[in-house]
């Protein structure tokens, strides 16, 4: 009978936001995995949990030779735990070994929902997020960093990034440099940790900002390329346009605006397109 892989979000700074099942699987568990045992010691005690399990390393330099030992437990009837330092096991953390190895030996995998920097950073940034790709963390070597974003530069998604702070002046003038130095974007710093921090701005205006120093965990969001030269969007993708950028707390007016910008057309175009969709959905009521 094989047991069950658990893969457990964990709060990306507020123990408060632990998801209410994390304390439940933490004493159910037969083994834990965790990223940080130090870390999981002092979440199981902000949490009020005392773990029966058996808990074992499992980060990035042992991740490949814990998963088989791991996947042998949970094919003998195992319910083993995953969590990482902060956030869901697997996105930008380790997990995806364990995951896949499991699956391949047909053990079902789960997971318990949690705090996501991903998604919060999304949120707060006021850029539009209807459609976005993550991208992870940038390359350490500033040619690979080129490389990998002159293949996202013609995203028209939101494009969400992890960076460590010693490295986010210069992934940013690197962006700035291969997206455009007006691109929109945000950088948020520490979400829901006290000194908790978001800078909305051009990619060039925040390059500046950064260079001299920036602290904490960081999460990138920068707005999706404009449309491609000749690439003219119809009435309805413009009014679509203006409607995600009202949902994200843009004033219409300026939503107007920067759609006429990106798509290259009249501001009164726009305002039209914007007009005649609210009258359609007006007279189909």
């Amino acid at each position: 009978m094989s047991g069950l892989l658990v893969l457990a979000g964990t709060p990306i700074g507020d123990p408060a936001d632990a998801p209410p099942r994390l304390a439940d699987e933490l004493a159910a568990a037969d083994v834990i995995a965790a990223e940080d045992t130090r870390r999981l010691r002092r979440l199981t005690q902000s949490l009020g949990v005392q773990p029966t399990a058996r808990v074992v390393s499992y980060f990035e330099g042992n991740e490949a030779a814990r998963t088989s030992g791991l996947v042998e437990e949970l094919a003998g009837g195992a319910r083993v735990l995953l969590v990482t330092d902060a956030g869901m096991p697997s996105v930008s953390d380790p997990g995806y070994r364990l995951v896949a190895a499991a699956v391949r030996r047909g053990i079902t995998v789960t997971a318990v929902p949690g705090p996501s920097a991903v998604l919060a950073a999304l949120a707060v940034s006021a850029l539009p997020v209807g459609r976005f790709c993550f991208e992870g963390f940038l390359p350490r070597k500033p040619g690979e960093r080129l490389t990998r974003l002159r293949e996202a530069a013609g995203e028209r998604r939101t494009l969400v990034y992890f960076e460590a702070p010693h490295r986010l002046a210069g992934s940013l003038e690197a962006m700035a440099g291969v997206f455009g130095e007006d691109r929109r974007a945000a950088v948020c710093r520490e979400l829901t940790k006290t000194y908790e921090e978001v800078r909305r701005g051009p990619l060039r205006e925040l390059a500046g900002w950064a260079a001299d120093g920036v602290r904490g965990e960081i999460t990138v969001v920068v707005e999706g390329a404009p449309a491609a030269d000749g690439e003219r969007p119809g009435a309805t993708e413009l009014a679509r346009r203006v409607t995600v950028r009202e949902e994200a707390g843009e004033p219409r007016k300026e939503a107007i605006a920067a759609v006429a910008r990106d798509a290259g057309v009249p501001k009164r175009e726009v305002f039209d397109a914007v007009v005649a969709a609210k009258n359609s959905v007006n007279n189909s009521e």
